[in-house]
């Protein structure tokens, strides 16, 4: 019983560290591939690129021959799943985005992306929703939360899956940013949890439309207040 529980251990660490050998690609991909190749294919292959992110854990998936099914997808309800999705997504906009732009803190929750045409904001939306939230609610609310939960509790589950989804973003951010998506990660999980028809599709749906909307948010909001 213990070989097997360190066994599981020890692959939640290597799907980690891969997690994060993926994040370091896709930096370099995007830094150093990306610039050379025309708009449409950097549109295409940023989506596709993300997805490196969770290239080691969908293979050990395979090679453990997991199921989708075994970390939270499912297709019952499909329509109130994203229904779940949208609602929560614009409940976290509003909450974390739209009220620090309200009370003179929106330099703190812009991307700094200066988006300014619509097909920007389009490309976001499916950026986020299709290679973000897609890829990081697969990678932290189902394949690290249920390899967890396999070892330990419900509730350590979701602890130790949030503070890994915020050491993910130190990579890419900083130390506030690494706090607020770990706190966002127990939001997701909490809602997972206790919402009706929250899945991992809804959680998807809402991480992405939360991302998108920062930058829109970003260049609305002073039209409004100018007003």
């Amino acid at each position: 019983m213990l070989m097997d529980k360190t066994k599981k251990i020890c692959s939640i660490v290597l799907a980690f560290l891969g997690s994060l050998l993926g994040l370091s690609i896709l930096v370099w991909f995007n830094q150093t591939i990306l610039p050379a190749l025309s708009l449409g294919l950097r549109m295409m292959l940023s989506i596709l690129a993300y997805w490196l992110i969770a290239a080691v854990p969908i293979a050990m998936m395979g090679i453990t021959r997991d199921k989708l099914c075994t970390y939270g997808f499912s297709t019952a309800h499909l329509l109130w799943q994203l229904l779940a999705g949208v609602l929560l997504g614009l409940a976290l906009s509003a909450l974390f985005t739209v009220v620090p732009h309200l009370v003179g803190m929106g330099d703190y929750v812009s991307s700094g992306k200066g988006y300014q045409r619509s097909w920007q904001f389009a490309y976001e939306f499916a950026y986020c929703i299709l290679a973000v939230g897609l890829s990081e609610e697969f990678l932290f609310r189902d394949f690290f939360f249920a390899r967890i939960k396999e070892i330990s509790s419900e509730t350590t589950a979701i602890f130790l899956s949030s503070l890994l989804f915020g050491i993910f973003h130190l990579f890419s951010g900083n130390f506030i940013q690494m706090g607020m998506a770990g706190f966002l990660g127990l939001i997701f999980c909490m809602c997972r949890k206790k919402l009706p028809y929250c899945s991992t599709l809804s959680l998807a749906l809402a991480h992405g439309i939360y991302d998108a909307l920062i930058s829109l948010w970003a260049f609305l909001m002073p039209k409004i207040l100018s007003f």
